[in-house]
């Protein structure tokens, strides 16, 4: 670089152009060998102190000098001094044979390096440097002028390097709660030294000796020594007994040795490092700036204008540049110190006036006080980029948590709409009347067409949401999202399905309720019009049994009496079947559960016991009026014929009255055709009967004449019976007025039925083509999932004019529903001309509706996957492609065996011995981690594209968090409020745990925990 003259310093050597050697650190005025010996050793003054930082990566077929090469080199130039011989007439020395460099994790090297230093080096410090090769050239550079070698021992160099160090030293101590006072007098029992070294590396070194014997402090000095050399720095002419002894050039050479390695080394600005690094960030950085031109670290730095320069430009409201002045560098200098000791933390380590009364400052001084200030404002950058980084990631994690939050509300609100539900269809009270069935029945129709189809919807986009969670969820390196207990898409499926089972049999339910309150209401209607025919007969019959009119009868009178009462006898035996009848549906109406049983069976009850007491009094009658018959002998018996033969009359009438009265159901036409038989056979009938009706009343019209001939006092009725003409008369007439309405009844129902047929017609014909139309679209929507034609978009732009179609066919399923009302309300429990029930095509649809929704939204998250991984439309097909190769059973899933023949056809090493089978194991963790045992086509894509995913890791955000905390293993919420947004902020401060490490402070948080949560691999 200009105006810097020959010079050679501690720490690294290397090339700033051709002909030039460099070494950072003490002066080397000596001329570097010839090209042809490029490992040659160099030799600096007995005052230098010269390291070597290794490089990470040495030039391929180059390495540096064995020691052994080093040393030699030594003495020839030594025996060369001591002769007389000049500086620039010195011979190098023969090129010793390249031995590789010690790797720092090489601990056995390490150490046979130490032991061939203590072997090789005097008492006395010996300046000795093995040569580093540049990586830039291939060539040796020529040295510039000559300066005094007389610098290396001034006193103000050797003042401001004091101060510089210990200030620097001080800066990292504090951290640990300790400083140093004097630097070559404090380190010398190494414990301050290997603290030192803690804090600046963040490791622990090994466990210092306590002692206060020479021997310890030794012990203490060379496990801070190994440590360094650790680090890839090669330590030479300085050993543990210089500082131990209190040498000061070898302290502040080994402490500008840990400088170069911990603060310099890890510059990097534009491919360049350490010094030209540092050099170049500070001309960037200045080059706004018309009065400042840095070119070096010692005079450029005099007027204390470059410090200012650096402060202004990344804090311009602490500094007032324009009322700087040139000529006043005193002024500038302590502005400059004072204000990045206030404000940005670097302590002072120069002083303004031995700067400015020095014609050279100390290189080494300014480099380490300007490296502050590149890892003070470098670190807000860095800080920046973390907030960043975080922000990113949280809002990542905000939008995933207020999805999951939204999937947890749609679920718990769906199960408890079920929860609701489920008991309303399980409730199997029946109603007492059919008007309040059909009313549930109505409300149950209400829930089928206005409630449920909502939640139908509402449950697919449940399904689809929780499907687009977990695609974003893998996207960003999440954790698959596991909801909450009860409220995961297969409990939802579960609950749901239990909806459906019990809606089903609700409604079987409510049919056959309906059937049996019908039932009911018709066999309430026969008992009360069998009973009221019975109560009619039976009025006045006990009060007659118990009549003793026989006591003053005549002998006719009396044979009137007992043939009266065998005609009695005759009416109650032909009562009996009637009152079995009554009985028997009195027993139907209480198995059928019948709501008005108590009052049926009260009226049965008092039925019955009236029998039973007209029995008795009939035979008591009958006991008394064969008493009487002995003294009777006289019996009319055309009396006695006619009411033989009016009795039967007189039953089938009112039989035949009470058949054609009695209510029918049927709900065929074959029924009601076999009523309509029925009657017709009852109606030929009516020829025969009317003979009969005209035969018993001329035997009244023969007792008429024959009492108008021989003048018997009859007292103008029949002894034996209580029937008369008229009434016979009256009842035929009533039964001929039956019959036609009994005709019309059966009409009506016959048209009816006819209604009912063509109903069913109707319902078939729809049902018949509706419920293979779904079938087809079913099969066809499968097909569609697992055929490659096009791109996805081109798939999912099919898939949603298939949707639209089938939305097109939804009036046709309404029309159904109204036809299917029709039948409900005709009361038509059965259809011979379809196997398909509305509850079949309602089943279809929804199922038709959810597949055809799924399909869609997994095409959207495969398009989703492929723009997020980056994988092109002939990837995805390939994918597909092998995919559907291996499904052999068209299922949409693999098998673990058709999932490894897949792998292995596109290339996957997986073979069948323990390490194949493992490494599979693992992919199948992957691909399937509810161990469902099949794979999914949306898995498979999310494995295939997975290497490929650049996203954010735990290990990176918790690198962040660590820049914002300044390099602290915990946090503050000042820190987080300054660094991040509030909302954001907020948002850690709420969720982070306290740190609870040995170096906490009160309010500190623990952002390691918190980042590894957000990747899912701890918990909150």
């Amino acid at each position: 670089m200009p105006g810097i003259p020959n010079e050679r310093r501690w720490g690294e050597v290397w090339a700033t152009r051709p002909g030039q050697w460099r070494a950072s650190g003490g002066l080397c005025p000596f001329p570097p060998p010839p090209p042809a010996s490029a490992h040659a050793a160099l030799v600096c003054p007995p005052s230098s102190v010269c390291v070597e930082i290794r490089s990470k990566r040495p030039p391929r077929g180059r390495q540096s000098a064995s020691p052994a090469a080093a040393v030699a080199a030594s003495s020839s130039l030594r025996q060369q001094r001591r002769g007389g011989t000049g500086r620039r007439g010195a011979s190098p020395a023969p090129p010793a044979q390249p031995s590789p460099t010690p790797s720092p994790r090489q601990g056995s090297s390490r150490c046979s390096e130490r032991r061939w230093r203590k072997k090789s080096r005097p008492q006395h410090a010996r300046t000795i440097m093995d040569h580093y090769d540049s990586q830039q050239t291939n060539d040796y550079m020529q040295p510039e002028e000559d300066w005094d070698r007389d610098l290396l021992l001034d006193p103000a160099w050797e003042k401001q390097q004091r101060k510089t160090f210990t200030a620097w030293c001080n800066s990292h101590l504090r951290k640990a709660g300790t400083q140093i006072e004097n630097i070559e007098e404090d380190f010398r029992d190494g414990l301050k030294l290997m603290l030192l070294l803690e804090v600046i590396s963040g490791e622990r070194l090994a466990k210092p000796e306590r002692g206060k014997m020479r021997v310890h402090k030794i012990s203490n000095v060379n496990k801070a020594l190994d440590f360094i050399a650790s680090k890839g720095v090669k330590l030479v002419s300085i050993g543990a007994e210089e500082i131990v002894d209190g040498n000061v050039k070898m302290t502040l050479g080994m402490i500008w040795t840990i400088i170069l390695r911990f603060a310099i080394q890890d510059i990097s600005v534009e491919e360049t490092s350490a010094k030209e690094g540092l050099l170049l960030w500070c001309q960037r950085k200045t080059a706004p700036y018309k009065n400042v031109n840095i070119q070096n670290f010692h005079i450029s730095w005099k007027d204390g204008l470059g410090f200012c320069a650096l402060i202004h430009r990344h804090r311009p409201e602490l500094i007032d540049y324009g009322k700087l002045r040139k000529d006043d560098p005193l002024t500038n200098l302590n502005t400059a110190f004072d204000v990045a000791e206030k404000y940005l933390d670097i302590p002072k380590m120069l002083d303004a006036e031995d700067i400015v009364g020095t014609a050279r400052p100390d290189e080494k001084a300014i480099m380490t006080y300007v490296s502050s200030f590149y890892h003070a404002f470098s670190g807000a950058q860095k800080a920046e980029t973390a907030a960043n980084r975080i922000c990113k990631v949280l809002a990542v994690n905000q939008e995933n948590e207020q999805l999951m939050e939204d999937y947890e509300k749609l679920a718990s609100d769906l199960l408890e709409w079920i929860r609701r539900t489920i008991p309303w269809l399980e409730n199997r009270v029946p109603e007492n009347t059919m008007h309040a069935m059909q009313q549930k029945l109505e409300d149950f129709r209400d829930y089928r067409r206005l409630h449920k189809p909502p939640k139908v919807q509402e449950k697919c986009q449940l399904e689809i949401n929780f499907n687009t969670l977990q695609t974003k969820l893998r996207l960003s390196n999440r954790p698959a999202f596991m909801p909450s207990e009860g409220r995961m898409v297969s409990d939802i499926n579960n609950a749901w399905g239990c909806l459906e089972q019990v809606e089903k049999g609700y409604e079987e339910w409510l049919l056959n309720e309906i059937r049996r309150l019908e039932r009911l209401d018709h066999l309430a209607e026969k008992f009360r019009q069998k009973a009221s025919i019975h109560e009619a007969w039976t009025d006045g019959k006990e009060a007659m049994l118990r009549q003793k009119d026989y006591e003053t009868a005549t002998l006719s009178e009396i044979k009137a009496l007992l043939k009266k009462h065998e005609a009695f006898e005759s009416d109650l035996a032909a009562h009996q079947d009637r009152v079995e009848q009554i009985a028997a549906i009195a027993q139907e109406l209480n198995e059928l559960d019948y709501y008005d049983s108590p009052s049926v069976n009260a009226r049965c009850q008092k039925i019955c016991d009236q029998w039973d007491n007209l029995g008795a009094l009939t035979q008591k009658r009958r006991e008394a009026l064969e008493r009487t018959e002995k003294l009777l002998e006289t019996i009319d018996q055309l009396y006695l014929e006619y009411a033989k033969r009016a009795a039967p009359f007189n039953n089938w009438m009112e039989g035949a009255m009470e058949d054609l009265q009695d209510t029918f159901i049927v709900h065929t036409i074959e029924e009601i055709q076999g009523l309509t038989t029925a009657h017709e056979q009852f109606k030929a009938t009516l020829p025969d009967a009317d003979k009969e009706r005209l035969a018993i009343l001329g035997i009244h019209n023969e007792v008429s004449k024959i009492v108008q001939t021989y003048h018997v006092n009859m007292a103008g009725t029949n002894p034996y019976t209580t029937i008369t003409p008229q009434e016979i008369n009256g009842k035929w007439d009533h039964v001929r007025q039956l019959v036609p309405r009994r005709d019309q009844a059966l009409t009506e129902e016959h048209a009816r039925q006819q209604h009912n047929e063509r109903l069913r017609k109707q319902f078939g014909a729809q049902a018949n083509v509706i419920g293979p139309w779904i079938q087809t679209k079913m099969e066809e929507i499968g097909r569609i999932s697992i055929e490659m034609h096009g791109t996805l978009e081109d798939q999912l732009s099919h898939l949603r004019q298939y949707e639209k179609s089938i939305v097109n066919y939804k009036p046709k399923i309404d029309q159904l529903e109204g036809d299917h009302q029709l039948i409900q309300e005709a009361l038509i429990f059965d259809n011979k001309h379809t196997n398909y029930t509305m509850e079949h095509i309602r089943v279809g649809w929804e199922q038709l509706l959810t597949t055809i929704a799924r399909t869609i939204n997994e095409v959207e998250n495969q398009i989703l996957t492929r723009d997020a991984k980056g994988i092109s439309q002939e990837q995805m097909n390939e994918f597909r492609a092998s995919f559907n190769h291996f499904d052999r059973d068209h299922s949409g899933t693999l098998g673990p065996e058709e999932f490894k023949a897949c792998l292995i056809s596109l290339g996957y090493d997986i073979g069948n011995d323990p390490q194949g089978e493992a490494e599979f194991a693992r992919i199948m963790s992957i691909v399937d981690p509810n161990r469902l045992g099949v794979v999914t086509f949306q898995a498979f894509i999310d494995f295939m594209s997975r290497e490929t995913a650049d996203t954010d890791t735990a290990d990176q955000v918790m690198a962040s968090f660590k820049i914002l905390a300044g390099d602290k293993n915990y946090i503050t919420m000042d820190e987080l409020r300054r660094e991040l947004p509030p909302d954001q902020a907020e948002y850690c401060i709420a969720r982070m745990a306290p740190y609870t490490g040995p170096d906490s402070v009160p309010g500190a948080l623990d952002y390691m925990s918190f980042s590894t949560a957000l990747y899912g691999e701890s918990d909150l």
